[in-house]
């Protein structure tokens, strides 16, 4: 008997000119085009496995070992019937195509990294969702056209069908047809590009980003100002800077967009606090670690964002990663040795955190906090695009249900 299964990963991306705001709550149009980097799955990643088939009563998803509901009408639901909707396109022209679409699905989806801490994982989930089930359906559809139905899924996880930089060009139109992702560079263009994440908290946030951006529409003047009049003029110039492999320009735009994001969450009404003590103090490292290059005519090393959670991503070129870790480890100590997946710190070249500062580098900008104030770092680059995965590593067993872990 036929089995109809397939498995997908998916990337997470961390936007450099961030997504907030809808114009369209159900069909998530953004107010603002975005960009960003796709970070490497070999790191942090979505593994999903889809199944249809005749027997199967309802779909049903589990995430991470338990079975969520697909509530009638959400966004999950929204994105399989979407799906099934290009697969009856599929069989109305093949007459021998397996009916699918009649069928339901048994969906297993895993993170390797926190769930809803601010670490993109609904992007990655949504993403590998959506990658999954179009390999099920062998669909003959391109990745911008998928990612017009991972939009409906998470808006940012439109960017997590492509890999290298990605940007999500909001559209004008009503029905959403011309919102959807482009590749702006592939990962092959500047591979050097490398992510430091500083795990600040793993906690769940005590807003949603959902709840956020809702309230920051309503109520933030200086969100209008940014929709206008910024975010446009630097969508064309880090795309110019991505283009150009100049890490300068990039690296300011980057942190200047993490910063008025972080600014429109506090003119929103109440503020959203979604940085804390330890995120902002990670700031103060690299603002100096910035300055003190600069000044020493070796232009800027590194370029911190923060998306709706208090944790950190700072970009920097392979070449400056290990100073950059040994700054960070000296003012946020680990309770384990760093993973070193790219040999920064090989035999004899000293342990993170214990070699000297930068020179030039002012230490009192920061005070040093109790370990695991950072409870974890995770050293990653920029990555590929969804990835098809062999039947060995599918997520459920052969009653198509989630294996035991």
């Amino acid at each position: 008997m036929a089995v109809y299964q397939a498995t997908a990963s998916a990337p997470v991306n961390i936007a450099c000119i961030k997504y907030w705001g809808k114009r369209d709550t159900k069909l998530i149009l953004p107010t603002n085009s975005s960009l960003s980097v796709t970070l490497d799955q070999d790191h942090l990643r979505s593994t999903t496995t889809s199944r249809a088939d005749a027997s199967f009563e309802k779909d049903r998803l589990w995430l991470n070992g338990t079975e969520e509901e697909i509530k009638e009408g959400g966004r999950m639901a929204t994105c399989i019937a979407e799906l099934k909707t290009l697969r009856k396109e599929v069989e109305a022209k093949d007459a021998h195509a397996p009916k699918l679409s009649t069928f339901h699905v048994h969906i297993s989806s895993f993170n390797n990294f926190p769930t809803a801490a601010g670490l993109a994982s609904s992007a990655s989930g949504f993403a590998a969702l959506v990658a999954s089930l179009a390999q099920l359906y062998a669909l003959p559809v391109t990745p911008s056209a998928l990612s017009r139905i991972a939009r409906q899924g998470s808006g940012s996880a439109c960017r997590s069908l492509f890999g290298g930089f990605v940007a999500w060009e909001m559209g004008v139109k009503a029905d959403g047809s011309d919102s959807f992702a482009v590749e702006v560079a592939p990962q092959s263009h500047w591979p050097e590009m490398h992510a430091l994440i500083c795990v600040v908290s793993d906690d769940k946030k005590g807003t949603s980003s959902t709840a956020g951006m809702q309230r920051t529409v309503q109520t933030s003047e200086l969100l209008q100002h940014r929709i206008k009049h910024v975010v446009p003029a630097r969508m064309d110039a880090i795309k110019k800077a991505i283009t150009a492999k100049d890490f300068d320009t990039f690296a300011t735009i980057t942190m200047q967009d993490s910063n008025q994001f972080h600014a429109v969450a506090l003119d929103t009404d109440p503020p959203i606090f979604y940085m804390n003590d330890v995120s902002r103090s990670i700031i103060a490292l690299i603002v100096e670690l910035n300055r003190a290059s600069v000044a020493a005519g070796k232009g800027i090393k590194a370029a911190y964002t923060y998306d709706a959670g208090p944790n950190a991503v700072i970009y920097a070129l392979q070449h400056n990663l290990r100073e950059i870790v040994n700054l960070t480890m000296t003012y946020f100590p680990q309770s384990q040795a760093f993973n070193d997946p790219f040999s920064l710190y090989a035999k004899g070249q000293g342990v993170p955190g214990e070699l000297p500062l930068p020179e030039g580098f002012n230490p009192a900008v920061a005070k040093k906090f109790e370990q695991g104030a950072v409870k974890n770092l995770i050293h990653t680059r920029v990555g590929d695009g969804p990835r098809a995965l062999d039947a060995e590593e599918s997520l459920l067993g052969s009653d198509g249900f989630p294996k035991k872990s």
